[in-house]
């Protein structure tokens, strides 16, 4: 039974004209104290009961336009109907990425210690900004965790961001100040003529971020250079060799590279040493999307696919995705922090830094001013919660149960592994389709699957075929969700082929 609002029968808000310090945004001490408790409760009960809820359920149309459309009345409500509110109008449809039949993307669900330092944070309230508190410090020290455990120098540095898009939009930002700077060109008719000829490259495994990023800073889509991948999905560095000289040719400037450590779609780890290599000899950036698989180089079983990756300009690394901190919870990394402030540091009268040895404010490593800092104490709680040998670990059960779910799809002969792999991923199709549009079948049977309520995937193409793909990012994560997840793919498959044909309902 849900709690009713006037359990604690506070004041109402809006019935009378309240004193100042108890009016709307305040809250008096023990109302407030009693709300905080009940959620806490609630928060704990709804995440113990999610493995046996439904992964998702279909929001009506009706509630849809309810959360659009609702007026705000003209009184305040109690503080407790926010409680009444999420549980009963937002709780009830989640994305499903917290339980641990979710497979779809890439989306992680809350570690504990994230949950309580958000909450602790956002009390603090300060902002990783301007200015100077301990938040800002402690963002510093969690990025260079970070590094360290990417495999990057010591020298390096980066800020925290609202997750991988933002954070290559920054590295491409800083690669473009850096490249026109070294040319001389970084402002003025110089700048006109050579940012019209700036050219960029990525796998064409990359994430669509990369291609979204370029054109917020201004490089139109005849100027990207999506790059053949090899039979593994990697990006294949003689065909970016080959791309480069033949834009060097016809009077273009590269400039940018992306490597993916962790595809989206199937896994896959770029080569860093050959690319770097490219990038070397030619004059441009070298930048590693690990949104997911940036902190592979601590996991055993994929450290030598990160060799070189020392070597690299930038990182993107996703904390909301390896490490289950809250969303959003990304990281750009770099080498050499002193490129971001050359890219973004602005000054304005009204924002004067302290003593003239006080560190620069994080705002001049990024575009942003007003920063959150419950990323840097959501990121720092769950690092500290794992340890290094937790990080490791946590990767490692992904890896592992990614084996699993590869070895049940070899050994069942209605399945067939497409791809996946060395990051936590199967694609996979049916064999026994018995249509002539199989592309279509696998999305039918998704849908069926998600609608089901019971497990969760997505669809995604390989070698030009649609497929079925499932990846591992919830720790919660057992085997017995992997025969759950396969129990209902074939499910849905003999439903789907037992359901009439268009052609035979009359």
């Amino acid at each position: 039974m849900a709690r009713s609002s006037h359990d604690h029968a506070p004041a109402r808000f809006g019935e009378a004209t309240p004193p100042l310090d108890e009016a709307p945004p305040a809250a008096h001490p023990k109302v407030l104290r009693d709300e905080l408790i009940a959620a806490a409760e609630w928060v704990s009960q709804y995440l113990s009961n999610l493995p046996e809820a439904p992964v998702s359920r279909p929001m009506p149309a009706r509630q849809r336009a309810r959360l659009r459309e609702a007026p705000l009345g003209r009184t305040g409500g109690e503080l407790g109907q926010v409680l009444d509110f999420v549980r009963e109008e937002i709780a009830p449809f989640p994305t499903g990425n917290g339980h641990p039949a979710f497979f779809a993307w890439i989306n992680s669900p809350p570690a504990p210690a994230g949950l309580i330092a958000e909450l602790l944070g956002a009390a603090v309230n300060a902002t990783c900004g301007m200015g100077d508190n301990a938040l800002m410090d402690l963002e510093r020290g969690t990025v260079r965790i970070l590094a360290d455990l990417a495999g990057l120098p010591a020298t390096s540095g980066g800020v925290l961001t609202s997750g991988g898009s933002m954070a290559n939009l920054l590295a491409l930002a800083t690669a473009r100040t850096w490249y026109l700077t070294r040319r001389g060109s970084g402002d003025g008719t110089a700048y006109d003529r050579d940012h019209a000829r700036l050219t960029l490259y990525y796998s064409a495994q990359a994430h669509m971020s990369v291609a979204k990023a370029a054109a917020c800073i201004g490089i139109p889509a005849h100027r990207l250079r999506p790059v053949p991948s090899d039979a593994q999905h990697r990006l294949d560095p003689a065909a970016l060799r080959a791309a480069v000289a033949a834009d060097q040719a016809a009077g273009l400037l590269p400039f940018f590279t992306v490597t993916t450590l962790g595809t989206t779609a199937t896994g896959a780890v770029d080569p860093l040493e050959p690319v770097t290599a490219i990038c070397r000899s030619t004059g441009m950036w070298h930048h590693a999307d690990g949104a997911w698989g940036g902190l592979g180089a601590v996991a055993p079983a994929l450290a030598h696919l990160y060799r070189g990756v020392a070597d690299v300009d930038s990182m993107t690394v996703d904390p909301h995705k390896s490490l289950s901190v809250p969303v959003g919870c990304g990281a750009l990394l770099v080498t050499d922090p002193e490129h971001l402030h050359t890219a973004f540091a602005h000054r304005a009268s009204y924002l004067t830094p302290g003593e003239p040895d006080t560190l620069p404010w994080l705002s001049h490593a990024t575009i942003e001013l007003t920063r959150p800092g419950t990323r840097a104490l959501a990121l720092w709680a769950t690092l500290h919660h794992l340890g290094r040998d937790g990080v490791t670990t946590l990767l490692q059960h992904y890896l592992t149960l990614a084996d699993r779910l590869r070895d049940k799809i070899n050994a069942n002969p209605r399945l067939e592994l497409v791809a996946g792999g060395p990051w936590p991923v199967a694609c996979f199709r049916l064999t026994d389709t018995g249509t002539s549009d199989p592309d279509t079948l696998h999305t039918r049977i998704a849908h069926h699957v998600r609608t089901a309520g019971r497990a969760y995937l997505a669809t995604v193409t390989v070698h030009h075929r649609t497929v079925l793909r499932a990846c591992l990012c919830n720790y919660r994560t057992s085997e017995s969700d992997l025969d759950l997840l396969l129990r209902e793919v074939l499910h849905a498959a003999d439903a789907d082929r037992a359901a009439p044909t268009q052609d035979t309902v009359e």
